[in-house]
C-alpha cells in the first residue's frame, strides 16, 4: 500500500486587477468597528492555499484553503507535516485524530482547523485515487441525479442593477439565489429598509418561484437583526444567513426561536464538537460549515450525519468540489452554493483560476462523474496574475 512520501504548500497570492468595492457592497462583522460599514474589503480571499500530498507510488492528493493561507501554511509546513510523513492515506482517520489531538493547545478552531481541512481533502483525494473512486463513492455514493445549485453573488448595489443581475440568474435557470445586505445597526432605521429594497428587488425580479437568501456576513446584533426580521417576513425567504457573530449561538437560537425567517449558520463554527453544542441549543435551521474549514471530509461526514439525526439541513458554504462531494452523498444537504465565474471581485473566484475539474452550472444544476477518482481536479497553468509562495 502506498505510503506519504512528501507534503507540499504553496500559497496562489492574486495580484492581478480586482474589481472596486463600494462602501454598502456587503455586511461584515468588522461594520461595528470601521469607519464605513458595509466594506467587504477587509474580508477580501485574494490569496489561496494548495496543498499537494505525494505517496512513494506518485500518487498525488490535493487540498486547499481558502483562509488565512500563510499562517494555514506554516502550521502544516511546521507542525502536520512531520505527522503525515510514512503514513498509509488509507487511515484518514487515525491521521485525521494525529493532528487534532497534537495541535490542540493552539488549534481547535480557526487557523488549525483550517490547516487540518486543506490536509484531510488531500487526504481524501489520495484515498479516491488509490482506490479509483470519487469521493463521493468513498462516503456513501449518489444520492440524487444531480445537484441543484443556488446563484451566489448579487453583492448590494443599485437597484437597477441589482434587478438586472438576478433575473439572468432566474434566465439560466436558478431556482435559488442569494443576496447580500449591505447595511447594518450602524445605518439606523433608513439602512434597514435599503435591506428590504434589496430584498423587494430581487423578488420582484426572479418571481414567486425563486428561492431568495440573504446573507449578513456576521454584520448584525441582536436587535438589529429581531427588527430585520420582522421587515423581511412578508418576502417568503428561504434563510437569513449567519446574521450576528458566529460565537453567539444563544443569539441564534433566539432568532431561530422568533419562526419568522429560517436562520442559517456554521460557515465559522468549527469540529463535530461545536456543532454537537450548536445543535443542542437549537442554533440553526440550517447549517453551513465549509468543508475546507469544518476539518475536511472526514469531519464534515460526521457533522452532516449529526444533522441528519436532528433533521437539520446541510448546505455547505461555497462551491468548490469538496463540498460537492459531501452534498452528493447525504440526504441531509439538498442543494448547493454555486459562485459563477466572474472576474476576482472579493476572491471567491479564485477556484476558478487555480484548478481545472469544477463543474459549470448547467440549468441551476451541477453533476459529478461517476468515474474520476478523488476530486477529480487538477492544477491549471499558473495564472500570470498569481505570485506563488512554496
Amino acid at each position: 500500500m502506498p505510503r506519504i512520501k512528501d507534503v507540499r504548500t504553496t500559497i496562489y497570492e492574486w495580484v492581478g486587477p480586482v474589481a472596486p468595492m463600494p462602501p454598502h457592497f456587503c455586511t461584515t462583522a468588522s461594520d461595528l468597528v470601521a469607519d464605513v460599514t458595509g466594506s467587504i474589503a477587509g474580508f477580501r480571499f485574494l490569496g489561496w492555499l494548495v496543498v499537494e500530498i505525494e505517496c512513494d507510488d506518485g500518487t498525488i492528493g490535493i487540498g486547499n484553503a481558502a483562509l488565512s493561507p500563510h499562517a494555514t501554511k506554516t502550521t502544516i509546513d511546521t507542525y502536520l507535516k512531520p505527522l503525515l510523513i510514512g503514513t498509509d492515506p488509507l487511515d484518514s482517520e487515525y491521521i485525521w485524530q494525529s493532528m487534532y489531538r497534537r495541535t490542540l493547545p493552539f488549534g481547535r478552531k480557526g487557523i488549525g482547523m483550517t490547516a487540518i481541512s486543506a490536509v484531510d481533502l488531500a487526504v481524501w483525494d489520495l484515498k479516491g485515487k488509490i482506490l479509483k473512486q470519487p469521493v463521493f463513492k468513498l462516503l456513501g455514493g449518489r444520492t440524487k441525479q444531480k445537484i441543484p445549485v443556488y446563484a451566489s453573488r448579487l453583492y448590494s448595489q443599485p437597484l437597477d442593477t441589482l434587478y438586472a443581475e438576478a433575473k439572468a440568474y432566474a434566465a439560466q435557470g436558478f431556482k435559488s439565489v442569494k443576496i447580500r445586505f449591505g447595511w447594518g445597526p450602524k445605518d439606523g432605521l433608513d439602512g434597514m429598509h435599503k435591506n428590504v429594497d434589496l430584498v423587494k428587488t430581487t423578488r420582484e425580479a426572479v418571481g414567486s418561484n425563486v428561492d431568495i437568501m440573504a446573507d449578513c456576513y456576521m454584520g448584525w446584533n441582536l436587535e438589529y437583526a429581531r427588527r430585520m426580521l420582522r421587515m423581511l417576513a412578508p418576502f417568503e425567504m428561504r434563510w437569513v444567513e449567519e446574521p450576528v457573530i458566529s460565537d453567539d449561538l444563544h443569539a441564534y437560537a433566539e432568532l431561530k426561536a422568533l419562526n419568522l425567517v429560517n436562520i442559517s449558520g456554521g460557515e465559522h463554527e468549527y469540529t463535530l464538537a461545536g456543532f454537537r453544542d450548536a445543535l443542542a441549543l437549537k442554533a440553526f435551521d440550517i447549517v453551513q460549515f465549509d468543508v475546507n474549514r469544518v476539518g475536511g471530509i472526514t469531519a464534515a461526514k460526521k457533522i452532516a450525519d449529526l444533522c441528519e439525526a436532528n433533521d437539520i439541513l446541510v448546505i455547505p458554504h461555497a462551491g468548490q468540489m469538496h463540498n460537492y462531494h459531501l452534498t452528493m452523498s447525504t440526504y441531509a444537504g439538498p442543494i448547493s452554493e454555486y459562485f459563477p465565474k466572474v472576474p476576482v471581485e472579493v476572491g471567491n473566484e479564485l477556484f476558478w483560476y487555480i484548478f481545472d475539474g469544477e463543474p459549470e452550472a448547467k440549468d441551476g444544476y451541477i453533476d459529478l462523474s461517476d468515474t474520476t477518482p478523488g476530486f477529480g481536479l487538477t492544477l491549471k497553468p499558473v495564472d500570470k496574475n498569481f505570485k506563488l509562495t512554496r
